[in-house]
């Protein structure tokens, strides 16, 4: 069933339940599976990471997804009008993470610029015999930190490709965009991947890679970093907080069986992080044992730096360079593409429900507005330094700012707990307890904020990679200054679209649960 909007379309939705979670794992895999989980595990605790990652995983990852899905399915909109449904005042943060997910939008796709070149790179390993100089140098131009106006065509013209591409799914819509690309890329990313990986596994050193990541260093359970690295890996990879997955659930079916989805949509980020570890490591094995040097020894264990500098090397040595080389980008390309759309149709379709704009101008106009500002940005020489910036405030700052005020307004402040507890029960074969709300209420902020403060003091003690203050104060701060800000300015004005003043949330809750509407008459489902 859809609702109306003010432009007089039907509320778009998925056509099928696959169609969902392809959709919301094709958002969670992206490109930290990739490059941050297997860095991170080895450097905190290796084996025995995967004991706080799986808790972290049990008792903050899901039952945050689990918020998110309440939220977003029963509010029937994105985050701007779910949190305005849930109440008034509340739309601020909807807003919030919605300039969240534009900052992130815009950035991300310069990364899925530098995969698909790189694809392209691959089939005569251009990076040559120097991949560090060729990334920084020759391909990126890399100059000091400033604000560059000189456009690097390497990046620019693959950057501008990307965007037309999310033109393109976004005009298309829910049904015919995003859920078609997600199940045909999702299963091909799967299957090529683990490709890659069954080759890693077969080259010599290989075993050395992963005993180098699965040792259990059974010390790392008691230090308190380990435990604060597997909660913010969790929160960074599975997509929560921050608006998207409120959008997608808004786009599910009234009739659907959400905390199931969301247990497939976890544990396949999850599958997919442990296979990347393996596919990484086996391959970092290899390199380590052709430089006859121990894995430890080398550099470049985690990020860009890992995915385009240290697996070039790699796929230089492989027999086969060229074909896995291609499949390895060709990987990243689909994983930060399926992530990327997913950011962006938050961003569009929130700007049509709050004023009624059709889907075509909503995608043209934000398609338009993010390319410009990221090839003005990112495709420049002062590119990589702006993006590594931003990149860490908007996720260290803004999105563990977005959680711990998604927790504890929903939970504490509004009391709205019970009320999307009771959504989730409503719909869903597998049953929420009480203790969900422990979870999302009291768990997940504790560590939330413990991570929040550990990163503000050591950017305020430390700065950041060496850059200057001014630098970081502009591109750091500023960036979550310029969110609060357009969160403030997008709240102010009146709703012109789907803000219908007597929508009823489905299905009818328990007499006495704060937060409840009224029974909806079949009317009001329509």
């Amino acid at each position: 069933m859809a609702s109306a909007n003010a432009a007089g379309e039907h509320r778009e939705s998925f056509t099928r339940n696959s169609g969902f979670i392809f959709a919301a794992i094709g958002s969670a895999v992206g490109l930290g599976n990739i490059w941050r989980f297997p860095g991170v595990a080895y450097e905190s605790g290796g084996g025995a990471f995967l004991i706080p990652y799986l808790v972290a995983l049990l008792t903050a990852g899901i039952p945050v997804l689990f918020l998110d899905y309440a939220v977003g399915h029963r509010s029937r909109g994105t985050a701007p009008l779910s949190f305005r449904r849930i109440k008034k005042p509340a739309e601020v943060l909807g807003w919030f993470q919605t300039g969240l997910l534009f900052v992130i939008g815009v950035y991300y796709a310069a990364v899925i610029a530098w995969a698909l070149s790189y694809f392209f790179f691959s089939f005569h390993q251009s990076w040559g015999d120097d991949p560090a100089a060729f990334f920084t140098g020759e391909y990126l131009k890399v100059g000091d930190p400033g604000v560059s106006t000189t456009i690097v065509g390497g990046v620019a013209l693959p950057l501008i490709v990307v965007w037309l591409a999310v033109l393109a799914v976004l005009m298309l819509g829910v049904a015919n965009g995003i859920e078609k690309v997600n199940v045909v890329f999702i299963p091909l990313l799967f299957v090529g991947f683990a490709g890659l990986v069954i080759r890693a596994l077969t080259l010599p050193g290989a075993v050395d890679g992963l005993n180098a990541l699965f040792t259990p260093q059974w010390a790392a359970l008691k230090d308190l970093d380990v435990w604060i690295a597997a909660y913010s890996q969790i929160f960074f990879s599975l997509s929560i907080a921050f608006g998207i997955m409120i959008a997608y659930a808004s786009f599910q079916r009234r009739k659907a069986n959400m905390t199931s989805s969301g247990l497939v949509v976890a544990f396949a980020n999850s599958s997919f992080e442990i296979l990347a570890g393996i596919g990484v490591f086996s391959a970092l094995g290899f390199l380590a044992y052709q430089q006859q040097v121990a894995v430890s020894d080398l550099e470049g264990l985690t990020g860009p730096i890992l995915s385009f500098v240290t697996f070039p090397a790699v796929i230089s040595e492989m027999p086969g360079a060229a074909f896995f080389g291609a499949l390895f980008f060709g990987s990243l390309v689909i994983a930060g593409f399926t992530s990327l759309i997913s950011l962006m149709i938050g961003v569009s379709s929130a700007l049509q429900e709050k004023w009624g704009l059709s889907r075509t101008k909503a995608a043209v106009g934000v398609s338009v507005v993010c390319g410009l500002i990221s090839v003005g940005l990112f495709s420049t020489t002062s590119g990589l330094i702006a993006l590594d910036t931003v990149d860490m405030f908007a996720n260290n700052v803004g999105v563990v700012s977005s959680a711990i005020l998604m927790t504890i307004i929903l939970i504490w402040v509004l009391r709205r707990g019970d009320m999307l507890r009771h959504h989730l029960n409503a719909v869903s074969t597998f049953k929420v307890g009480k203790i969900w709300l422990g979870l999302v209420g009291v768990v997940a902020p504790i560590f939330l904020t413990i991570m929040l403060v550990q990163k503000v003091r050591s950017v305020i003690d430390e700065g950041y990679e060496g850059y200057p203050t001014w630098y970081i104060s502009i591109f750091g701060w500023g960036t979550i200054a310029l969110i609060v800000v357009g969160a403030v300015a997008l709240t102010l004005p009146s709703w012109k679209g789907r803000d219908e003043p007597d929508f009823l949330p489905w299905p009818p809750l328990p007499d006495g649960v704060r937060g409840a509407a009224p029974n909806p008459t079949e009317e009001a489902l329509r």
